[in-house]
């Protein structure tokens, strides 16, 4: 028999204003009747991808796949200048989706280099948004984890910078590192805010319940944080992709209330339904007869999304 009674919402949930502005943009395209593609897929998550193909927008990964004419929507990671200026020499309509915030570490590092700054990032070797940034510092050193550091070099003039979904502690350890590696050293701060609030939602709900479900991609850097950061709250955690991923109640055995949080790239309607799913598999008789109706009380109370629209159709008791 299921013990869960209850399921509590990070506060704040569903996509980001990045990844939502993007796609937002693509349907926009696609609603004017215009032949929309994006450049890579908009966002890791299928459902959303088939929701987007069901609309005639076609991911590709080249420029040379999508027609002279047509439009193409730059994800929120960004590209290379070069990409961009390859695209406008195509003919092609240019729907820039890159994240503000992405775009402002751009200009940062144009400043880096005009500066002569030796440029440290730390980010995720070949992840779309460090491939883009070192379109504009090409001679930037990518570093990652611990084990990478000892790449970096003793410099007079040295900087650093993140990709914008690093975790804040990381980025904090390697500039306490690399103090003692240049006379000079700048540090610019570009870790996403809204990553940092969605860390500390996530620790707020794990104070509060009994078990933790995180949902996201396995090789998204922001959904492992918030697994990890689950564990410093001393609150077991498990890490899924998709409603899919529940049919076994045992993980829930024992647990009253379960908390639910996800990643960026995670639609807060998949969210929905993960709430939903474990009152179905895991609940108390009376949960499981008011799954649905526990889920829309859930997000009733978490933030509106920021932006312009949810991007995927509205669920019950989701704003």
């Amino acid at each position: 028999m299921g013990t869960v009674t209850d399921i509590r919402i990070a506060k704040r949930t569903g996509f980001c204003y990045g990844v939502r502005e993007a796609i937002d943009k693509a349907k926009e395209a696609s609603a004017a009747g215009k032949a929309t593609h994006t450049l890579g897929q908009v966002v890791h998550n299928e459902g959303v991808v088939n929701d987007l193909q069901s609309m005639g927008i076609r991911t590709v990964e080249t420029l040379d796949d999508v027609d002279h004419g047509a439009a193409v929507v730059i994800r929120a990671h960004g590209v290379r200048p070069e990409v961009m200026d390859r695209a406008t020499a195509r003919g092609l309509e240019v729907i820039d989706g890159t994240c503000t915030w992405v775009i402002q570490e751009q200009r940062e590092l144009v400043k880096l280099v005009d500066e002569g700054y030796t440029i440290v990032l730390l980010g995720t070797p070949k992840h779309p948004e460090v491939v883009g940034l070192l379109g504009f510092a090409p001679d930037a050193i990518v570093v990652d984890e611990e084990d990478d550091w000892d790449r970096i070099p003793h410099k007079k003039k040295m900087a650093l910078i993140s990709q914008s979904t690093q975790p804040p502690w990381k980025f904090e350890k390697l500039a306490a590192f690399m103090v003692g590696h240049s006379h000079e050293l700048k540090i610019v701060n570009t870790v996403c805010p809204v990553t940092i609030r969605r860390q500390q939602d996530t620790l707020d709900a794990a104070r509060e319940v009994d078990l933790m479900v995180v949902v996201g991609g396995r090789s998204s850097a922001n959904t492992k944080e918030l697994t990890r950061l689950c564990g410093i709250a001393g609150t077991p955690a498990i890490q899924i992709e998709s409603v899919r991923d529940l049919d076994d109640p045992a993980a829930f055995e024992g647990r009253q209330i379960v908390g639910v949080t996800g990643g960026t790239s995670t639609p807060i309607e998949d969210l929905h339904a993960v709430a939903r799913r474990i009152l179905e598999v895991a609940g108390t008789p009376a949960a499981k007869a008011r799954a649905e109706q526990l889920a829309d009380a859930a997000f009733a109370v978490a933030a509106t999304p920021a932006g312009r629209t949810t991007s995927l159709p509205s669920v019950s008791g989701v704003s």
